[in-house]
């Protein structure tokens, strides 16, 4: 990662991509702080359990696909903060109800205790319900922020979609009906198209409705990256549980393989995963090829997902 922080400046723009990434990790950081309850507004403890969740942590790759896809379309950044803010809410649920221990059953999460830890498995029950319903009021309210409405009300469906049961949802429960049972690489692979890729898919789509019409071709190949790199990610995080230690995730590392479940190193092998890691990356780049500077934030982002290292 700090190769691609030290980077050269995109084309057309003003900032290297780390130096992008910080501002944008910064902006996010104050939307969500804006758009999450205040801590000492009534009910206090459940506010409170959802601005630990959320707030001071993750790698917010879904908002810079957000953020990024907006670029490419001209997108006004209010619009993007509306869209990343809901993605990113849709992300931090999800890992609240993933670690409960009627799922995964973590004790650790960006570096710290669980939700269910923290405040109880009760609490991070609502946390995850609340988190859910204020992503699509915040992407509702991009209507207001230089988004056109049709756009908008199709931003919301495509979110649905990605979070409910033909996208994260219904991935994750393939995934626990797989636990302790082989995958072949094709079961495997539409497995985490849904629970991976779907929302970050959903995040490239979001962001760059907030703008301009894409043409057909530039819609096809802006889909055509974002199956690549929703797919890449999840990939590298396979390798990532076996590779890093729980300091450097900020999770418990091995639980895959302590859980029993498939993965594309156990299916693949671990040199073999990556080099499918790289070949989805060489795919997300080919996709963008023919989308001029625009779209440069997109290809660095890419890069990040394949290099990064937790």
């Amino acid at each position: 990662m700090d190769a691609l922080t030290k980077s050269a400046a995109v084309p057309g723009t003003d900032l290297s991509f780390g130096g992008w990434m910080a501002d944008r990790a910064a902006r996010i950081e104050r939307a969500l702080d804006a758009k999450l309850p205040a801590p000492d507004a009534h009910p206090t403890r459940l506010h409170q359990a959802m601005r630990y969740a959320v707030l001071g942590g993750g790698k917010r790759i879904r908002p810079l696909l957000v953020y990024g896809a907006g670029e490419l379309t001209g997108a006004a950044e209010s619009a993007l903060d509306c869209a990343a803010c809901a993605v990113e809410m849709i992300h931090a649920y999800s890992l609240v109800h993933d670690d409960m221990p009627c799922m995964d059953n973590d004790v650790l999460r960006r570096g710290k205790p669980t939700v269910h830890v923290a405040f109880g498995e009760a609490m991070a029950m609502l946390v995850g319900d609340a988190l859910q319903a204020l992503a699509f009021e915040s992407l509702a309210a991009a209507v207001g922020q230089g988004a056109a409405a049709a756009a908008v009300v199709t931003m919301l469906a495509e979110l649905g979609r990605g979070a409910g049961s033909l996208g994260m949802a219904g991935g994750q429960a393939i995934d626990l009906a797989a636990v302790g049972r082989t995958l072949s690489r094709e079961a495997l692979e539409d497995m985490h198209r849904r629970k991976t890729g779907a929302l970050l898919a959903a995040s490239v789509r979001l962001g760059a409705a907030c703008g301009r019409s894409l043409t057909e071709p530039e819609r096809l190949r802006l889909d055509r990256f974002a199956l690549a790199v929703g797919l890449a990610f999840q990939v590298v995080d396979d390798v990532l549980d076996v590779e890093a230690d729980s300091s450097t995730l900020g999770k418990t590392a091995g639980k895959d393989s302590e859980q029993n479940k498939p993965t594309y190193v156990s299916v693949l092998g671990l040199e073999q995963a990556r080099v499918l890691a790289s070949s989805l990356r060489d795919e997300a780049r080919s996709a963008l090829a023919e989308l001029g500077p625009g779209a440069a934030r997109l290809v660095a982002i890419s890069d990040l997902i394949v290099q990064r290292s937790s």
